[in-house]
């Protein structure tokens, strides 16, 4: 049966005359990000004042897709206002980026050691911010009050998030159908559609000016958006009651297991984060603007509520999780920003929890929804501010966490990792370095350890500087404990290696400790070197000894091994036999070809 669209539901929301404006300001951006890349290819100004390019930038990229999603839905008075606010927002943030990155804690503005372009998580966190922000703004001026009602604030955010998602679709399928274009006129042999293609004065305004379209198109045809998001939507919620059976099955599966598997993982809180956040998307797909809650299926209606008070346990073990790795290892700039995130969480599940038992106290299904997502709203706005501003940057949390630790004597010097203050604690981990050169203390274990982090040149985003013999020897703890590395282990220059990569983190940077364990693995009386790094992610990588006497990766060993706890701790204590391979390798025209294990067959159980 055909879709009857009333007139009243595809006419336009705003005057046809607004879409010249939006495109011009598309043009605009569209030369103005032409221009910034040009000077950052030439190395031009501005691009030399990292003070002025970052900020510059953030504003070019974002403030006028804000501008042109306010046209026709804000008089000029409140777009210049909210624009002038997002604009200087933006700017502080942007040079607050560039200063705490700055290569030297008395780099000065324009120094060339500062970063040139803005953190890509400062990027990320600024597009989803004033996404949110500029959801709220609209709200509140399309209902002409600070605090919009509900209905509202959902149909603008689906609105515009449905705005940007289409947008960047057509912008893909216009150069999907341009290399289209140039393909088919290189058959023919003329190459000016493709050469133009590859020109950066066409490829960036020609990509900006189709998103200013695209957003004008999507705003002029609400009838079609809302009629997206309605599809969208059912499709979601009908993925609530499998997504709710599954965590509620894994909750009751930690009754029989207990926590020590999920803690051998290593990412239990960034797993468990990620689960809270489906949900919560699900919860919000089956409930909507609240208007609809009667025609709400009964099974995604009971799927809802299992979700809601599933919820709070799965935020309770994450942070949990974390607070287990912090009391052990101290704050890192990875947990911060994880205690953040899970400080948003915990707003969800308390108030989803709360709205599932005003349910069996009142029979209100999910009422309780919508305050909760307003005020959690604003708290991810104020966390946000917070994590990118001197107020709770995670770099100056994580620096005093770990120094804390290592002057309170609860990290040992020599299992300190003072390049991690250089690499990721940004201006604040160098001037900790600074301060601890000069004072000194443990023997002038902490004074030359720091001394020699901060003679470390790389910066975040570059190769970290190859570690030394006597750091990786200082890395590497041997078992047994009687015995000692080979002298040609301990000799090889491991900066020198060909594919660096490939080899654990011990033997290229400092500071990163591994346990090594001597075997002879091909029973030649001479050993072979396996080295099981401290982090849970990397591989045990086996190394031998070649009839020139460098060394170089054998192999390795399956991943779970190193997060095993019982199963490692039998190979320290030497409690492993060897065996034969199953597999024989294939001799071919006088190469020795090795036959590799399909994906997944080489998985092992870890015992309690």
């Amino acid at each position: 049966m055909a879709t009857v669209i009333r007139e009243e539901e595809s006419a336009p929301m705003v005057p046809r005359t607004v879409g010249a404006g939006r495109l011009a300001v598309g043009a605009i951006q569209g030369g103005v990000l032409y221009w910034l890349y040009q000077a950052r290819g030439a190395e031009l100004w501005p691009a030399t004042a990292p003070f002025l390019f970052v900020p510059l930038l953030l504003l070019a990229l974002v403030a006028p897709v804000l501008l042109i999603s306010s046209l026709g839905h804000m008089t000029g008075r409140r777009a210049a206002g909210w624009l002038a606010t997002a604009s200087a927002v933006m700017l502080g943030l942007g040079l607050h980026d560039v200063w705490r990155r700055a290569a030297a804690v008395g780099a000065a503005a324009g120094d060339a050691a500062s970063p040139a372009m803005p953190s890509p998580l400062l990027f990320l966190f600024l597009v989803a911010g004033f996404f949110i922000a500029h959801a709220l703004v609209l709200s509140a001026i399309h209902d002409g009050r600070r605090l919009a009602r509900y209905p509202t604030y959902f149909d603008v955010s689906w609105k515009l998030l449905i705005q940007l998602g289409f947008s960047a679709m057509f912008v893909g399928a216009l150069w999907l159908a341009l290399s289209l274009g140039a393909v088919l006129f290189m058959l023919v042999r003329l190459d000016f559609l493709e050469t133009l293609l590859k020109q950066s004065w066409f490829a960036i305004p020609a990509s900006v000016f189709a998103f200013a379209c695209a957003m004008h198109i999507t705003d002029v045809r609400p009838a079609i958006v809302r009629g997206i998001r309605s599809l969208l939507l059912v499709l979601l919620s009908w993925l609530l009651p499998l997504s709710a059976l599954i965590v509620l099955a894994f909750l009751l599966s930690l009754v029989f297991t207990g926590l020590e598997p999920l803690w051998a993982t290593r990412k239990a809180t960034a797993v468990l984060l990620g689960a809270a956040a489906l949900l919560v998307v699900l919860i919000n797909a089956a409930y909507q603007n609240g208007e609809q809650a009667a025609t709400v299926p009964r099974l995604v209606r009971w799927s809802a509520l299992a979700a809601a008070l599933t919820l709070l346990p799965i935020v309770a073990i994450a942070v949990y999780s974390l607070a287990l790795r912090v009391a052990d290892y101290g704050w890192t700039t990875d947990r911060v920003i994880a205690a953040a995130c899970l400080a948003v969480a915990a707003c969800y599940a308390l108030g989803y929890g709360w709205a599932a038992y005003a349910f069996f106290r009142r029979g209100e299904w999910m009422q309780g929804l919508a305050p909760v997502n307003i005020a959690t709203a604003c708290v991810v706005l104020a966390v946000l501010l917070g994590l990118f501003s001197p107020l709770a940057d995670p770099a100056r949390l994580s620096v005093d966490s770990q120094v804390g630790r290592l002057l309170s004597g609860a990290t040992p010097p020599d299992k300190f990792d003072f390049d991690y203050l250089h690499a990721h604690g940004a201006r604040y981990g160098r001037a900790a370095l600074e301060q601890l050169q000069a004072a000194g203390g443990a023997d002038g274990q902490i004074r030359d350890r720091a001394g020699r982090a901060l003679a470390r040149k790389a910066r975040p985003g570059q190769p970290p500087v190859p570690a030394s013999q006597a750091e990786v020897a200082a890395n590497i703890t041997v078992w047994p404990r009687h015995a000692g590395l080979p002298t040609s282990f301990r000799q090889q220059n491991w900066s020198d290696k060909q594919q660096r990569w490939q080899l654990p983190p011990c033997l290229r940077q400092a500071g990163m400790p591994c346990d090594a364990v001597l075997l002879d693995i091909d029973r030649d009386g001479r050993p072979e070197v396996l080295l099981l790094p401290a982090e849970s992610q990397s591989a045990p990588v086996l190394l031998g000894e070649g009839g020139g006497g460098g060394w170089s990766v054998l192999g390795r060993l399956p991943g779970e091994l190193n997060s095993c706890a019982s199963l490692r701790r039998q190979l320290l204590d030497g409690t492993y036999g060897l065996v034969p391979a199953r597999v024989h390798d294939l001799e071919i025209g006088g190469q020795r070809m090795a036959i590799s294990r399909q994906p997944g067959a080489s998985a092992i159980a870890c015992p309690p």
